[in-house]
């Protein structure tokens, strides 16, 4: 599965001056959040495949103008095909605002949706705004990790997880990490392809989880 990742920074080659070579065998779209709802329109038009999106921290407008044709994954459990794709988008809070959480509230979301993990038996992706704390994370409160995103890879070792916030023209930053869990973790500001190989991900079905894969069986049928 080829999946095309962008957060935070509109590249010109996939807007301005769309190169088709560049979406090429893209099977989905994730957006980690922070650019304009014009540019997933425009992608998920262009590519055509699913888009799934979480929000960043400046997503507001999104209020009024949501991206057209684009799928919201904040506080679910999305299913693609098999692949389990947690969402849970925004930053620490570091003023009054929406899209910004607390330590706290962001382990209450994580916690609420703990019956859905057990459900489908965990997820593959975990596709955030902010960063895990310790894990390309910047010292000031706006671009702080969150230390219960550490916590989720550590109980549910997802094969990746993909988040955006800490731009490159912030200096010079680490684009990968090697987490303890054995997730790999990836800044995607701007673009990035990711490949999934067989094996990444259970086959649609195949979650190991007797109820949820008896329920995918059942849709299948209709």
């Amino acid at each position: 599965m080829k999946i095309l990742v962008v957060a935070d920074e509109e590249e010109k080659g996939l807007w301005d001056f769309y190169d088709r070579e560049r979406t090429e065998g893209v099977d989905l779209i994730i957006s980690c959040g922070d650019l304009d709802h014009r540019y997933l329109d425009f992608l998920v038009t262009m590519v055509n495949c699913p888009l799934l999106y979480v929000r960043g921290n400046h997503d507001r407008g999104y209020d009024k103008n949501p991206p057209e044709g684009c799928i919201c994954i904040e506080d679910m459990v999305y299913n693609y095909n098999g692949l389990r794709i947690l969402g849970l988008g925004g930053s620490m809070r570091y003023k009054p605002g929406s899209d910004m959480y607390t330590e706290q509230e962001m382990r209450r979301r994580i916690q609420r949706l703990k019956p859905r993990f057990s459900l489908m038996n965990g997820f593959d992706l975990l596709v955030t705004h902010a960063p895990a704390k310790g894990y390309g994370d910047l010292e000031d409160l706006p671009h702080q990790g969150f230390v219960c995103f550490n916590e989720l890879m550590d109980q549910y070792k997802p094969k990746y997880m993909l988040h955006g916030h800490v731009h490159t023209t912030y200096g010079r930053i680490t684009r990968e990490y090697d987490h303890p869990s054995g997730t790999r973790i990836l800044n995607c500001c701007g673009s990035r392809i990711l490949e999934l190989k067989p094996g990444d991900y259970p086959l649609k079905g195949k979650t190991g989880s007797f109820i949820y894969d008896f329920y995918i069986s059942l849709r299948e049928r209709k």
